[in-house]
């Protein structure tokens, strides 16, 4: 039976916007307590050993939203991340990035770059903030980088020009709201990860529930497209 940890955890933070309109708040308000979910399940992972936390902030989709809802997500970006800077450097967290700058205004581009250059050398865990992310859209990046070179297509050559080359694949991805999509995450490096799905909407998901997503992971049995020795008769 699988009992090994998780090394790499992918969230698709679902929901936030069906916790507001439940309560007949403005969907703002729900990303508002997302944001203060993922706070706590970063701090969790970090208690827990986790290395290496991938966090679905912002999809290349989003900006099908309306612009009240996507200015309200930015400017969460711009008040909060830098202003979280002694949580970073308590709990030794190094944030990293995933997606692409290109379509985001210089301010947030500048909030990123900075946040990455004062974490760079906190050393317990890392925590990828996917923002301006798609899973196609990384991996036609990584070909065009290749093509770009003249360097042939391959699954090594494009994996060492993904986002985060050197992050491993995740081998658990929770989403909650109980929502069944991949919703265009992490698709090259999630080909074997173990999915988790709960029925929680993303800010009423808590510690315990990202502990039973950890139990769920620890029973299952990890083949990655071959048969374990005791099964193969």
């Amino acid at each position: 039976m699988q009992k090994q940890a998780p090394i790499h955890i992918g969230i698709i933070m679902d929901g936030n916007g069906r916790w507001a309109c439940y309560r007949n708040m403005a969907r703002t308000q729900g990303h508002l307590e997302g944001l203060k979910t993922a706070k706590r399940i970063v701090k969790a992972s970090s208690d827990r050993g986790i290395p290496f936390l991938t966090l679905y902030a912002f999809s290349t989709e989003n900006w099908k939203r309306t612009a009240e809802e996507v200015n309200f997500i930015m400017g969460l970006i711009r008040q909060h991340l830098l202003a979280q800077m002694d949580f970073y450097r308590e709990n030794q967290i190094r944030l990293r990035f995933a997606g692409s700058l290109s379509s985001l205004s210089k301010d947030i581009a500048d909030v990123i770059h900075e946040a990455l250059s004062i974490t760079a050398s906190f050393s317990k865990m890392q925590v990828i903030l996917a923002i301006n992310y798609g899973g196609r859209d990384e991996i036609i990046r990584a070909a065009n980088r290749l093509i770009s070179v003249g360097l042939p297509i391959t699954e090594e050559t494009i994996n060492k020009n993904l986002d985060n080359p050197d992050v491993p694949d995740p081998d658990l991805i929770i989403r909650t709201a109980g929502e069944y999509r991949t919703s265009n995450f992490l698709l090259w490096e999630a080909a074997y990860a173990e999915y988790y799905i709960s029925d929680k909407l993303w800010p009423d998901f808590l510690e315990e529930d990202f502990d039973a997503a950890l139990s769920a992971f620890q029973k299952r049995i990890r083949r990655f497209g071959g048969l374990k020795d005791e099964q193969n008769h």
